[in-house]
């Protein structure tokens, strides 16, 4: 019941346990936990280190340890370019390695520079930062290659956050990403598509949460105004509350099924799990904090913690790659413009009584069985008398 109800998000302060959530990370990236994330999905390695690296950032924008969460970040940011990190990568691609590994590696890149100057950082970001634009500018469809072939909209909207982030020089070519992305919107909902075909941007797949909710938690840092229309169309097709308890993320659009896949994870009732870890950082992203601490409150009683006085991790640690994710969401704020004023509230702390009668009734149980026991030999004392 405390979880359910102690704050689990703040937009100033550091969240509740976000250090020693980054001290069992640290511990089982040393023991080569990013290895084993890359043979559950070929971004597995990368995901782990980058937000591992970005939740520094994060934490160091908002005074913690400013000097640590650089070298932390740094450290990240070097593994992220290791070959190891650049494995799974085509190094072929424009720009190199394609644009997903690009644009995350540029956007960890210019959050470390906002810690720490340092010329070497500094010009290989402005290097990297032209080398995407160039590359945005000459492409027909506004949404860059990732592999061979194959084109995410949520790619793009990473690396061009990352050309915003570099400074007032790229804004043509944010701006132009912006217009040309509104013309290639899916219809069925008015959201950026999933999926498109690489050489012109139409879509082939409609928009999904798992990518919906990277897009709002960086379309903020593009183009607010963008964002807040975005944002409020994601909330109103995905939000869900299923059997009327917590909130939670569908992973696809209100009226549409489909299956699971290694980046939603099982679906349950349409839930995807992870897209609620990451639609936290979304909602906080965009001021919305009832939400953001409504579907974190509800992760702290689901995702069973386990606190201890060094550590903190979650569904028993089996997954670090889901407590990675769960971290940089807590810690989320835009980097490039302040956060936005809170849209109109869309749930209310009432979403927690139905959750709290039940565990009441949970916890009442064994003891309302054991008074029955207990009045057991007095009822068949009081009948017996009765006969008599």
């Amino acid at each position: 019941m405390v979880r359910l109800v102690a704050p689990a998000t703040s937009q100033d302060q550091e969240p509740s346990g976000v250090r020693l959530q980054l001290a069992y990370l640290r511990e089982r990236l040393a023991g080569g936990a990013d290895t084993d994330a890359q043979a559950l999905f070929p971004e597995g390695y990368f995901f782990l280190n980058v937000l591992y690296g970005l939740t520094w950032v994060d934490l160091g924008k908002r005074g913690v340890e400013p000097g640590r969460a650089a070298d932390e970040a740094a450290w990240a940011l070097s593994r992220m370019e290791s070959p190891a990190g650049r494995a799974p990568f085509d190094a072929s691609a424009i720009p190199a390695y394609g644009v997903f590994y690009a644009g995350w590696t540029n956007w960890l890149r210019g959050g470390l520079l906002t810690l720490r100057e340092d010329p070497a950082e500094r010009a290989r970001f402005d290097a990297d930062s032209q080398t995407l634009a160039a590359a945005f500018d000459a492409s027909p469809s506004p949404f860059l290659t990732a592999y061979p072939g194959q084109a995410w909209p949520c790619d793009s909207t990473v690396a061009i956050a990352s050309l915003r982030l570099a400074g007032p020089r790229f804004a043509p070519t944010v701006d132009r990403w912006v217009t040309r992305a509104r013309g290639l919107l899916d219809p069925a909902t008015g959201l950026l598509p999933h999926y498109v075909d690489p050489a012109t941007g139409a879509l082939v797949d409609g928009a999904r949460g798992t990518s919906q909710a990277i897009i709002q938690r960086f379309l903020v840092d593009v183009d607010p105004v963008f964002a807040r229309e975005q944002y409020l169309l994601f909330r109103e097709r995905f939000l869900d509350r299923p059997l009327w308890l917590g909130p939670a993320i569908r992973e696809y659009p209100h009226g549409v099924d489909g299956a699971g896949d290694v980046d939603s994870g099982p679906l349950i009732r349409g839930i995807s799990l992870s897209t609620t870890v990451v639609a936290i950082g979304a909602a906080q992203a965009q001021g919305d904090d009832s939400l953001a601490g409504a579907l974190a409150n509800f992760g702290e009683l689901a995702g069973i913690p386990l606190t201890t006085f060094s550590t903190k991790r979650y569904a028993f640690g089996l997954v670090p790659i889901g407590d990675a994710f769960l971290v940089w969401s807590k810690t989320a704020r835009p980097w490039t413009t302040p956060t936005p004023a809170a849209p109109d509230a869309v749930i209310g702390g009432g979403w927690r009584v139905p959750l709290l009668v039940l565990l009441l009734l949970i916890g009442l149980l064994p003891w309302l069985r054991l008074g029955s026991l207990r009045d057991l030999p007095a009822r068949r004392l009081w009948r017996v008398h009765r006969r008599r």
